[in-house]
């Protein structure tokens, strides 16, 4: 059985900076339907994994209904933050956009137009 992939980028947008020693992380699906497949999929394990170089610490998940949105803080990411770190993007500003690189598996009998606005 061949699986669809896509990108959470043709689903939703997102915003990243930091928060201290973590970065900050939302993501915001374009429809209803694309949100109910972040509330199933975008998991925490699932974000941690996918910047499993740079996160060193745990990654909480919050989810925020009314805006279509889940927000991650991905703790221990930034070297010890602004101020402190030697990393090129020591306030996770590109951080929301490599999470929308991470692919998900498109579920049977949803089609990627009903994920678009």
């Amino acid at each position: 059985m061949t699986h669809t992939r896509i990108r959470l980028e043709d689903i939703a947008h997102a915003r990243s900076g930091d928060k201290g020693d973590g970065s900050n992380v939302g993501v915001i699906a374009y429809t209803e339907a694309g949100y109910r497949l972040l509330q199933q999929e975008l998991t925490s394990e699932r974000v941690k994994h996918h910047f499993s170089t740079i996160c060193k610490g745990s990654v909480e998940r919050f989810e925020v209904p009314n805006l279509k949105a889940i927000n991650f803080i991905l703790h221990d990411s930034l070297g010890g933050g602004g101020s402190e770190s030697v990393k090129t993007d020591a306030q996770g500003k590109t951080h929301g956009q490599a999470l929308l690189r991470m692919e998900l598996d498109l579920p049977a009998g949803l089609a990627l137009a009903d994920l678009k606005p």
